[in-house]
Parts: structure tokens; sequence; C-alpha cells
């Protein structure tokens, strides 16, 4: 028999927010692999290394940090073939990925590749953005009303289209985008309800009201939260 494929959200950081079911598949997993830039350690890794045997074969998908495009497919298609070796052989392969496989999360492309001949399950993790709004302490949404979530490279009549439908919005990939994104926040007068979080849940993390960051670029792990309903939600200085 085949083994099985499991994507295995792992939260955004936090290790104590792992869920059991994703660490009981862990620890009896023969193959992990993880997505990994060409320049440091792998961040969903280190969510679990203390949980890792020496045992286990790791497989280690090297995506390179460019701001110009890289052959990801490419990538994915030379990680899938080790993958689908292990699983052939009957061994289960633990995708690893930080918050949820299925939000913006790399294990969808490992996922369409292996769907159709393996058998696949997905365990659901705590997103950045779930995990921000705790940290921020403040509710994201309530009653009836709607989220919008908005990736920073997007040009700016499309965000500001788009911030416009919703009570609740979320910015995510802000990175170098963030001057240009608190500039469109300040435009549409929703600066003192914009709050900022960096690395959230884990050691270095940080989190302000957006007026108080006066920083130019913003790490990759960086969430900005803006409520515009109706609710009474202020942010926490």
């Amino acid at each position: 028999m085949s083994g099985k494929l499991y994507g295995l959200g792992l939260g955004p950081g936090d290790p104590e927010l792992i869920t059991l079911k994703a660490l009981n598949i862990i620890k009896r997993s023969s193959v992990i692999a993880y997505p990994a830039p060409d320049d440091g350690e792998s961040f969903a890794r280190s969510i679990v290394a203390e949980h890792i045997d020496e045992s286990q074969l790791e497989i280690p998908i090297v995506i390179p940090m460019r701001r110009e495009r890289y052959p990801a497919q490419q990538v994915f298609d030379e990680a899938c073939k080790k993958i689908r070796g292990h699983l052939i052989s009957g061994s289960d392969v633990v995708v690893l990925c930080e918050g949820d496989p299925f939000f913006y999360g790399s294990f969808m492309y490992v996922f369409e590749r292996l769907q159709d001949e393996f058998e696949c399950e997905i365990v659901p993790g705590i997103s950045s953005i779930m995990a921000s709004s705790s940290v921020l302490q403040r509710p994201m949404a309530a009653r009836n009303e709607s989220v919008i979530i908005i990736p920073a490279p997007l040009d700016d009549e499309e965000i500001l289209r788009r911030m416009a439908v919703a009570q609740s919005i979320i910015f995510i990939k802000v990175g170098r985008h963030l001057a240009r994104i608190r500039s469109l926040i300040e435009s549409q007068g929703l600066l003192d309800k914009a709050g900022y979080v960096e690395r959230a849940t884990l050691p270095n993390q940080k989190s302000m009201p957006l007026s108080d960051f006066n920083e130019e670029t913003a790490p990759y792990f960086s969430i900005l939260s803006i409520y515009k309903g109706d609710e009474p939600w202020p942010l926490k200085k």
C-alpha cells in the first residue's frame, strides 16, 4: 500500500499552539518535508524542532527568497518527485506548514501535484491573522460584519476598492509595501483604527497602533488590522 500524505498546519509560531493531532502525526511519521529559505533555517521546522527525531528523514523544500520571480514551480516539481518516491514505497510523508496549509500555505502546491495519486489528510492550523487579533486584544468582526484580507502587493486602486466593502480589513504580505499601505489607510481616515503586529506569538513579537510604528518597511511576518465596524473596539495603546 502507498503511504499517506499529510499537510500539517503548525500555527503562527508559538510551539504550544500546535494541535495535538498535528503533533501525534509528526511523531509517528518517518518522512518530514518543509519549506525552507536558502539562507537560513526553516520557520515551519523550527516550530516543531524539539519533536523531530534524528531517525526521521527530512526533505527541505528550498525556495530562495528573492524579490524577482523565482521558478517556484520547478522547486515544487522536484520536491514532489522525492515525496512521491517515499509515498510509493509505503512511507507516510508529513509536510509542515506554518499557519494553515490552505491559507496562503506552500503545502497547496504539493497537494495539487499529488492529490490524485495518494490519500491525503489536511490538519488545519491557527493562522497568523487569528493570532494577531488576539495579540491586539481586539475582536475582528461581529454580527453580520464582513472581513476582507488584502495582499499588500496589489495596486492602489484595487486596494482602495477592496477596503470599501468590509468592516474589518486585514493586510498581509506587508513588508516593503508598508509606507504605501499606510498612506492609503491614512487617505481613508482609518489610521487611528489600524493596528500593527509582527511575529505574532513569538518571543520577539511587536504590537501597537499603526500610528506609533514609524518604519518604512516591515518584516515578512507582519500584519495590519483595521476595524471600522459599529462595535466599540478601540485599539489599546
